[in-house]
C-alpha cells in the first residue's frame, strides 16, 4: 500500500510539549499552515523541564531574551526568570498560535518504524494516564520532530552513597521534589555544585537552621542581575518589540564574547572569575578552595547566581560551602574523608541527570533497529541514514532555544523544497570516510557518563555540530537544503499505476 497524503494521520508528529515542541509547532503554523500535525506529550501539562522540576527557586540560567522565542518578545522585567514566569510565557505561546487542540497529553511514543515502501513512520503510542489499561495505538506520519530534550524525565542520576540507608532523615533528589517537604528550621546538606545546587542553596537558606553545599569539585560561578537595567531601558525607550530585538542581539553577542574569551584566555578568565567571587564574599572566605575548579572556564557550563543571592546567604552565615569527598552517610548526616562531619536532617542529592534521547523510544528503519551511537548528526538536526526525523538539541554554551529556532527554520525550508519537487522523504548520507568525535564536546558529568549512547558528529560541515549562532545563521537559515549529502525520494507508486 502506498502512503499518500490521504492515508497518513499527520504530516508531522511533534514529540514533547516543552519549549522545543511548542516552538516547532509555531514555525509549522507560520510557514506551512497546510501541514497537519499533532503534539504528543507524555505528561499532563505543557512546559517540559519548567513543569517537571518543582524544587525551590527553580529558574533559568540563561537570559530570557535569548532563551525565549525570537517570534514572541519576552517582556517580563526578570531577565533570569523563575519557572512560573517561564510557564506563563509558554502558555501564552500556545494561546497565540491556537495550539491547545493540537496537544494530546498522556501519550508516550514507545517506538517508531520507518518504511521505505510507504515513505512514512508508524508510531506505537501508549497512554500514560494513571490506571489506563488501553492498548498502545498506532499513528502514521510523514515526519517526526523529537522535542524531548536529552535527559530522562523519569529518573535523575542518583549514585548510591555508602551508608545511605542508615541516615535517619530524608534523602531527596531535586527531580522528584516532594510537595509537602518541610525544611523550616532544619539542617540541610546539598550534595552537588552545579546549577541546581546553586539555585537551591539561596532559595532554601532563609527558612533553614543552616544549609550547606557539599561539593567534591567546585564549579565556576558568576553573578548576573535578575533584572537587566540595560534591557529595561531598551524596552522603555524603544518599545516592547524593538527593545526585545535589541536586547536579544546584545545578549547573543555578550554570550559569544564571554565564551570566546574563556576559550582563548582560560587563565585570565579563571583569574577574573575568582576575583569576582572574592569581591562578593567575606574577606576571610577561602575562595581558592571553594571557587577554583580544576578545569578551565566553559569546559563545563558557568553557573549563574541572580543578584549574587548565593553570596548574600553565605555572608549572612545562613549558608556555607564545604569542599571534600564523602566517606559515608550515617544516622545524623555525612562523614567526610578528612574526618569532619556534616550534621543534617535533610540531604538533597543534586547529583545531576541521566541522558536519554528521543524520550526513550525505539527507532527502526524498515524493521531494523537504528544503532544510534553509530549514526552521525547532520547539521545538528538529523541522523545519518534515518529519513524524515529531526531531533532538537540546543546549544550547551549559550541559550538552548537559539539553536532550536534555527533548526525549525531549516526544517520548514526543507519541507518547502520537498513540496516544490514532489519529494516524500529525505535522509542524510554520511561520507564513507570521515573523522568523528562525540556529539557533545562538553566535560559535564552527565555527558561523560552517557557519551557512548549518543550519536557522533563529524569534523567538517555539515556534519560538525557547531555551537556558534553566527555559523548556524549562515548554514541553517541561509544555507542550501540540497547540498549533496541529502538523499531525497518520492513515493514509489505500486506496479501498474501511474505516478
Amino acid at each position: 500500500m502506498t502512503a499518500t497524503q490521504s492515508t497518513l494521520d499527520y504530516d508531522v508528529v511533534i514529540i514533547g510539549a516543552g519549549i522545543s515542541g511548542i516552538g516547532a509547532a509555531h514555525y509549522l503554523r507560520a510557514e506551512h499552515p497546510e501541514k497537519t500535525f499533532a503534539i504528543l506529550e507524555s505528561r499532563d501539562a505543557i512546559g517540559g523541564t519548567w513543569d517537571l522540576f518543582r524544587y525551590p527557586g527553580i529558574r533559568s540560567d540563561s537570559d530570557l531574551y535569548t532563551f525565549g522565542y525570537e517570534f514572541k518578545p519576552w517582556t517580563d522585567p526578570q531577565s533570569i526568570a523563575d519557572a512560573p514566569r517561564i510557564l506563563d510565557y509558554l502558555h501564552g505561546a500556545v494561546a497565540d498560535d491556537n495550539l491547545a487542540d493540537k496537544i494530546t497529553f498522556h501519550r508516550r511514543v514507545l517506538a517508531a518504524d520507518w518504511s521505505d515502501d510507504t515513505q512514512a513512520w508508524t508510531l506505537t503510542v501508549a497512554q500514560t494516564d494513571k490506571g489506563s489499561r488501553a492498548k498502545p495505538a498506532t499513528i502514521t506520519t510523514r515526519w517526526i520532530f523529537s522535542g524531548t530534550g536529552y535527559y530522562n524525565y523519569e529518573q535523575g542520576y542518583a549514585p548510591t552513597f555508602p551508608g545511605e540507608d542508615t541516615f535517619a532523615g530524608q534523602v531527596i533528589h531535586p527531580q522528584h521534589w516532594p510537595e509537602d517537604l518541610d525544611y523550616r528550621g532544619k539542617r540541610v546538606v546539598i550534595v552537588g555544585s552545579g546549577a541546581t545546587a546553586v539555585t537551591l542553596m539561596p532559595a532554601m537558606a532563609p527558612d533553614t537552621e543552616h544549609i550547606t553545599m557539599l561539593q567534591r569539585t567546585p564549579s565556576y560561578i558568576i553573578p548576573v542581575p535578575r533584572e537587566d537595567p540595560l534591557a529595561k531601558t531598551a524596552m522603555r525607550v524603544l518599545g516592547e518589540d524593538r527593545g526585545f530585538q535589541v536586547n536579544r542581539k546584545r545578549s547573543i553577542l555578550q554570550q559569544k564574547a564571554i565564551y570566546e574569551f574563556c576559550q582563548r584566555f582560560p587563565q585570565a578568565a579563571r583569574k577574573a572569575l575568582r576575583k569576582i567571587n572574592a569581591m562578593q564574599l567575606p574577606k576571610d572566605f577561602d575562595v581558592e578552595t571553594h571557587f577554583n575548579p580544576p578545569y578551565d572556564p566553559w569546559d563545563q557550563r558557568l553557573c549563574v547566581v541572580p543578584d549574587g543571592d548565593m553570596y548574600k546567604e553565605i555572608s549572612k552565615g545562613q549558608a556555607s560551602i564545604v569542599t571534600g569527598k564523602i566517606k559515608t552517610f550515617d544516622a545524623t548526616g555525612i562523614e567526610l574523608e578528612d574526618g569532619s562531619h556534616l550534621d543534617a536532617d535533610i540531604i538533597i542529592t543534586a547529583t545531576g541527570l541521566n541522558l536519554q534521547l528521543f524520550g526513550g523510544m525505539e527507532l527502526t528503519v524498515n524493521g531494523t533497529a537504528v544503532d544510534v551511537p553509530s549514526t552521525i548528526v547532520y547539521r545538528g538536526a538529523m541522523l545519518s541514514g534515518v529519513p524524515n526525523f529531526l531531533t532538537a538539541i540546543g546549544y550547551t554554551n549559550s541559550s538552548w532555544t537559539l539553536k532550536i529556532g534555527l533548526l525549525c527554520e531549516w526544517f520548514c525550508r526543507v519541507l518547502s523544497h520537498m513540496d516544490k519537487n514532489g519529494y516524500a522523504s529525505v535522509r542524510p548520507v554520511a561520507p564513507k570516510v570521515m573523522d568523528t568525535r562525540p556529539l557533545l564536546d562538553f566535560d559535564a558529568g552527565y555527558v561523560k557518563r552517557s557519551i557512548h549512547l549518543l550519536p557522533k558528529q563529524g569534523d567538517v560541515d555539515p556534519w560538525k555540530t557547531t555551537m556558534a549562532v553566527s555559523h548556524d545563521v549562515k548554514n541553517l537559515r541561509k544555507g542550501a537544503v540540497d547540498d549533496g549529502f541529502l538523499r531525497y525520494e518520492k513515493v514509489i507508486a505500486p506496479a501498474g499505476t501511474s505516478s
